[in-house]
């Protein structure tokens, strides 16, 4: 096959390549961004092509090894946390993964062990799945609006990390993603949706709640972080204010957590350490605020 051809990807019917797309991330970079907003989208779509090719090789490899992955998506409300998950499955196989978003717990589910309503959603050999919120719902949404007792936080809180330990000790990939965004770009999201015929039925009544329990957001999100980061499973935190950045972060962090073959060792999958920053060293962050400032910020 021509090399060319080898190294191009097709976008909107046409086939780029590698180097056009480089030279596009380079000036997006740089802040020279596209004349028009369509032009913009479409180009900051087309760096993300070749980072989606390698999740399809990740995937394979994952059905060839019949390994097992857990994507866990949390986050403030409007963090763009739905909108990275649509880019990272966009183009793999239907058959080997599942996006799971659970509602409100039913009587029945309330009755039972608290995991027992996320286990029958983990995956078999060879698939993935992503999580659009999962049993974090307990240390974040639950625990700020009093949905659950605090016996139930607490219990949850002591219990994660040997849960999670398990998990990955039986062989499942477990990646934690919290995509964190700023009050007032929150603020920016909430007012689109209320104006946008197309967004507004993402807008529900704890979102509206949002803002004003910001502060009680943040000490739990620290908190949460601080008690189950762990080596076996740790949080890697996406500042997703910039919805791009935060998707090829998501993707690279994705990429990096698997050893597969055929990785295009052309591409950059080292981490923007302004965009995705681990657990640890977001408590650092927020532990420095607290002592030059008294509270935290953003």
């Amino acid at each position: 096959m021509d090399k060319n051809i080898q190294n191009s990807y097709e976008i909107d019917g046409e086939l780029v390549s590698l180097t056009e797309l480089k030279n596009v991330y380079k000036a997006f970079k740089l802040g020279k961004k596209p004349l028009s907003k369509a032009d913009e989208k479409r180009a900051q779509e087309q760096i993300l092509k070749p980072y989606q090719a390698e999740l399809i090789k990740l995937q394979k490899h994952l059905e060839n090894t019949n390994q097992k992955m857990t994507i866990l998506f949390e986050g403030r409300d409007a963090a763009g946390k739905g909108g990275t998950i649509r880019r990272v499955t966009r183009y793999m196989d239907e058959k080997h993964y599942r996006i799971v978003a659970l509602g409100k717990p039913t009587q029945e589910q309330q009755s039972q062990w608290f995991y027992q309503k996320y286990i029958q959603h983990f995956p078999k050999g060879g698939e993935i799945v992503l999580f659009d919120r999962s049993w974090y719902n307990r240390a974040m949404v639950e625990s700020v609006f009093d949905f659950c007792t605090k016996k139930e936080y607490d219990d949850f809180m002591k219990g994660v990390k040997g849960f999670e330990k398990d998990l990955t000790r039986q062989g499942t990939i477990l990646i934690k993603l919290y995509f964190s965004v700023t009050k007032d770009e929150q603020a920016r999201r909430f007012e689109r949706r209320k104006t946008d015929p197309l967004r507004q039925w993402k807008l529900s009544e704890i979102d509206m709640q949002a803002q004003e329990r910001w502060d009680d957001f943040t000490e739990t999100k620290y908190n949460m972080i601080k008690q189950t980061h762990s080596h076996n499973a740790p949080w890697v935190v996406i500042r997703s204010n910039d919805k791009q950045k935060a998707r090829l972060e998501a993707m690279k962090v994705i990429l990096n957590s698997v050893d597969y073959k055929g990785r295009d060792e052309n591409l950059n999958y080292a981490l923007d350490s302004e965009i995705a920053i681990s657990g640890a060293r977001e408590i650092e962050i927020m532990d420095s605020q607290i002592t030059s400032n008294g509270k935290f910020i953003g």
